[in-house]
């Protein structure tokens, strides 16, 4: 009797059933397999998947490190300042929203544009930062209409601080917001939209030390992306605090001495090449920066014709005038030419050919030796004495002393001036070099540039007996637990190889400029302190076009004022050069600095009043 299995159907259907149902189970099985897998094997990796779905991390600013003088004194430093930003995925109507804001706070609209346009690259749940540094004023105006700008919310961030005002702006530099490029280079990996970063000076050149770690806080978001709840926050840590070899009382002593005219003015250590001064002026105000300076704001810094956003004492290049007659001497008595006693008689004139060359004395000087031509500036010695020295000598001497080339200071745009000679002119123009140009160049005309700043390390270099040194504004970086970072040395950058006795000729020339009657810095003399310099005018038109007192020509073809001095006579520490631009004269216009100069740094006069300067 066979067996009923209850299967009524063909084989054929039977086998095909018991094929799908195997089929089946073996899905279900891989099915369960993959489950567990997933549950159990990936669970880690799924689980933070899921958590990266529902957290954000938004990065909390760190304070930038703060800057202060030789002795302590703070520069700069940071403080907490409310920023204005907006949600972009709680922005309905930007345009409305935008114009709103600008009314109610009285905030430029173009800004606010542009830097809404400039947030639309950050991810969706960072704030776009709209304005920054806003008063409290401001903030309560938010705050009261909050209906009105749906998406506004406010933040508390480091801004930077200077308790001087205007002071050292140009020392400084100002900072900026981040660009997108910048966003896209190795040097600001870490950076974030919306940062800010030095743009110029010692902000942007040490930048890497002035930055904090920034401090992050994890938030959980809804699909939307909305905040929901902080989940966790690291702190950030500030940036370092780096120590200049700037001396307050004195950048501020020179700056007052300046008032309102133009130039620069540079004071160098002649024994360690650190900066203790650097003022250029007209300045400008970094706080503007430091929160976001407006669009108006620019515009009128770069329109104004002083061009304050320059810095002058490296990037000012002028004809060094008279104090360039330093290097005229040292190459003479160096090639023979001329000795301490070679003399010449100035009758206020010399005829070279077919052209005259005029001393700066219509009546002449008389009969003079080096000293005499150094202490009352006479031309016509230097027109006559140069002749056999020629071009080449006098530019080789320029060189060994500084001039011609960037002193290394190490902040970007610092300008190398000019030292001409045969080759360069052969090279510039296609055309040699006639002798009325070597007459032209031995007072420190014609094609001859230099900046404050070289001419100060030339000063320099000429006090401390021939070593030229590199000038260097960071005396030591340290981090918030007191670890030195970087501690800069004294560096020699070359030797100007000068002959000791030809030297001290030249030096007791430069200090009867100063401490003898006749001498064109007589007026600026200090007599607990004799010091030695060389004034100096650099026409700016030439003597035929500009007969006329100094109060007939126009502001702007009136000649550049300069001094170049170093201090004390005997045995030198300080060593200075000045620029008052159309000061008309070294004697009356940048002596008078220098003078205020020194007198700041060997505490002859009363330190500043401590605490904020009122600006320029």
């Amino acid at each position: 009797m066979a067996l009923n299995t209850g299967w009524s159907g063909s084989p054929a259907l039977k086998k095909r059933f018991i094929i799908t149902s195997l089929a089946a189970l073996a899905i279900f099985v891989l099915l369960l397999l993959r489950l567990w897998y997933l549950q159990i094997i990936q669970t880690d990796t799924y689980q933070a998947l899921s958590e990266k779905n529902r957290t954000r991390y938004i990065p909390i600013a760190a304070p930038r490190g703060p800057i202060v003088d030789r002795d302590g004194h703070m520069l700069v430093d940071s403080r907490p300042a409310f920023r204005i930003a907006a949600l972009r995925q709680e922005v309905e109507d930007p345009e409305k929203l935008l114009m709103r804001l600008s009314e109610l706070l009285d905030l430029d609209l173009a800004t606010l544009q542009q830097r809404w346009a400039a947030g639309q690259r950050f991810p969706r749940y960072r704030p776009v930062p709209l304005a920054d540094d806003v008063s409290r004023r401001a903030l309560e105006q938010v705050m009261e209409h909050s209906f009105e700008l749906p998406g506004i919310l406010t933040e508390v961030r480091p801004v930077r601080f200077y308790p001087y005002g205007k002071s050292a702006a140009h020392l400084f530099g100002y900072l900026g917001e981040i660009t997108e490029k910048e966003l896209r280079t190795a040097p600001y990996k870490t950076y974030h939209g919306g940062d800010f970063v030095g743009k110029n000076g010692l902000e942007k050149a040490i930048e890497p030390y002035l930055n904090g770690i920034p401090g992050e806080r994890r938030v959980e978001v809804d699909v939307k992306g909305k905040k929901l709840r902080i989940l966790k926050t690291q702190e950030p840590v500030p940036g370092n605090r780096v120590t200049l070899t700037i001396n307050r009382d004195l950048q501020l002593a020179t700056e007052a001495a300046f008032g309102d005219q133009a130039g620069a003015a540079v004071a160098l250590d002649v024994h360690t090449g650190e900066v203790l001064a650097m003022v250029s002026k007209p300045g400008y105000d970094p706080s503007l920066f430091a929160r976001g300076i407006t669009g108006k704001e620019w515009v009128k810094l770069l329109q104004n014709p002083l061009d304050p956003l320059q810095n002058r004492a490296l990037k000012g290049q002028y004809p060094p005038g008279s104090t360039f007659k330093i290097v005229t001497a040292l190459a003479a008595l160096e090639s023979g030419q001329a000795t301490a006693h070679t003399k010449v008689n100035c009758q206020g004139e010399l005829t070279v050919g077919n052209r005259t060359f005029r001393c700066w004395k219509k009546g002449g000087h008389g009969i003079t030796d080096l000293k005499k031509a150094l202490k009352e500036s006479c031309d016509v010695w230097f027109y006559e004495v140069s002749q056999q020295v020629g071009i080449d000598r006098i530019a080789d001497m320029a060189r060994r002393l500084g001039l011609g080339a960037p002193t290394g200071l190490g902040l970007a745009g610092e300008r190398k001036g000019l030292i001409p000679d045969q080759q360069w002119k052969q090279q510039r123009f296609n055309d040699r070099w006639y002798r009325g140009e070597t007459l032209i160049a031995s007072i420190g005309q014609g094609y001859i540039l230099a900046t404050p700043l070289q001419l100060a390390t030339m000063m320099a270099t000429v006090a401390n007996g021939g070593n030229v040194l590199r000038p260097y504004l960071v005396k030591r970086i340290e981090n918030m637990d007191g670890n030195v970072q970087l501690k800069p040395k004294p560096q020699i950058m070359q030797q100007a190889h000068l002959d000791q006795a030809q030297l001290d000729t030249l030096r007791q020339a430069l200090k009867a400029v100063v401490n003898e009657p006749h001498g064109t810095a007589w007026m600026s003399r200090i007599k607990e302190l004799p010091f030695s310099g060389k004034t100096g005018t650099s026409q700016v038109v030439h003597q035929r076009k500009r007969r006329k007192k100094d109060v007939e020509i126009p502001y702007r073809l009136r000649d550049h004022a300069l001094f170049t001095a170093y201090a004390p006579a005997a045995n030198p520490e300080i060593a200075v050069a000045v620029v008052v631009e159309h000061g008309s004269h070294g004697s009356s216009a940048a002596a008078p600095i220098a003078k205020t100069m020194f007198e700041s740094y060997f505490k002859l006069l009363p330190p500043p009043a401590s605490g904020a300067s009122e600006g320029e």
